[in-house]
């Protein structure tokens, strides 16, 4: 299988730019045989952008139903990152649109990163499964992949794919050079992580989106620039995999 991301510059609360952005990086990835196609943190509305809770968008807001048809159109699985309004409450949240359009999954960041992020959203409290192809994928966001007990408890339920949008900033180089590539590793999981590049506010993305295989390899990586990356996964050699999740020892 083959997986894509998309790394760009933030439309910057324009939403129009966004759905058009997603829909051109769709078109490329279906011609060269992605099943999904991943996008940053937030990308609908910005990451960075004020006055987000005016912003959100409910699930089934036209902009969403737009992105639904363009999966579609494509026959390519799509991840967006969105800032969405659920009654009085806004959570930083991803959605997966499959290749018919459907809605496959909705996941809601569990870990909120900063006092900005949490003085905006409410934190997500269930983690998020679905199969994409023959593959059993789940969606964290940003601050959820660095946190191994995440990690491990998706790859203890079957979970093979990560597929996650974030807004990565400067300094935090080190996310994408050794904890993505470690956490693929030490889980036996597949990791395509799609950040930012650019300039949003006062932040300065740092880029290097990448896919990282299930034995911790960098299948492709971006720079720091506008990229679509697309690869495709190895298959999983269980002789290559991780065994630390079933050899741990719990000392109390």
């Amino acid at each position: 299988m083959k997986l894509a991301l998309w790394q760009g510059i933030s439309p910057a609360a324009d939403m129009d730019a966004a759905c058009s952005q997603a829909e051109t990086a769709l078109k490329a990835a279906a011609a060269m045989g992605a099943a999904a196609l991943v996008l940053p943190e937030i990308w609908l509305q910005g990451y960075n952008q004020p006055d987000i809770p005016a912003r959100a968008v409910a699930e089934d807001s036209a902009p969403m139903q737009r992105l639904a048809l363009a999966a579609k159109a494509s026959a390519t699985a799509l991840v967006v990152g969105y800032a969405e309004r659920d009654g009085t409450r806004v959570y930083n949240s991803a959605a997966c649109f499959g290749p018919d359009g459907g809605r496959l999954a909705n996941h809601r960041k569990l870990q909120l990163y900063g006092p900005r992020e949490r003085s905006v959203y409410v934190p997500g409290d269930t983690y998020t499964t679905f199969r994409i192809g023959e593959e059993n994928a789940a969606i964290l966001i940003c601050y959820d992949v660095e946190f191994a007990p995440h990690i491990k408890s998706l790859a203890d339920r079957g979970v093979t794919t990560i597929l996650a949008p974030t807004a990565n900033m400067a300094p935090f180089t080190h996310v994408m050079r050794a904890t993505v590539p470690a956490m693929a590793a030490n889980h036996g999981v597949t990791i395509v992580y799609a950040n930012y590049c650019g300039h949003e506010g006062d932040l300065t993305y740092v880029g290097g989106s990448l896919i990282a295989g299930p034995h911790g390899e960098i299948l492709a990586q971006a720079g720091d620039t506008p990229a679509l990356l697309v690869a495709e996964i190895p298959p999983r050699d269980p002789a290559r995999l991780a065994t630390q999740s079933a050899d741990l020892r719990v000392i109390e």
